[in-house]
């Protein structure tokens, strides 16, 4: 079994659905633009985070999400045919180069540098004391927000990691 460094946490379950973060062989699939590893991602994700124009041609399939910071492409579909840049998208896409802003949770709007700013300006040192003071997770609805379509638990753990180790 492959697994890519956000895909350590086997589950989460903040938002009231268990998801498997894993990744399983026949689940990879490269980009058609950089050839790097994609991430699946499911049809109903895709469908809210694409421009209303584009919504028509996602189709019913699930589609990959391109892991390459330097790539523009961020969904493609399986067999290659199609496939949404970040112009397409409704979002910035946090680990893409020049994404701004960087959010750690996209339900509440809580970007990477307010979860870094609790911990080294307002004193937090753990999850529950980031979520109360930046008002991350109180909004959510993961699988149609964030561009992964899971719980962003696990980013808004590297950013009070990172920001305690600064």
């Amino acid at each position: 079994m492959w697994r890519n460094k956000m895909s350590d946490n086997k589950a989460c379950s903040c938002c009231g659905d268990t998801v498997e973060l894993a990744i399983n062989n026949k689940d990879i699939n490269k980009c058609p633009i950089c050839n790097q590893f994609g991430k699946t991602v499911k049809n109903t994700t895709v469908k809210h985070l694409v421009k209303a124009e584009f919504s028509d041609s996602v189709g019913g399939m699930n589609y990959l999400i391109c892991m390459n910071e330097d790539c523009d492409t961020v969904y493609y579909s399986k067999n290659k045919e199609i496939h949404f840049s970040q112009k397409q998208v409704k979002v910035p896409i946090w680990f893409k180069k020049d994404a701004d802003p960087k959010y750690a949770c996209y339900c509440s709007e809580v970007t990477i540098d307010q979860v870094k700013e609790a911990v080294r300006d307002k004193g937090a040192r753990k999850m529950k004391d980031v979520l109360a003071i930046t008002g991350a997770m109180k909004n959510s609805n993961c699988e149609v927000k964030n561009p992964l379509g899971v719980c962003c638990h696990e980013r808004i753990q590297q950013g009070i990691d990172e920001a305690l180790a600064e």
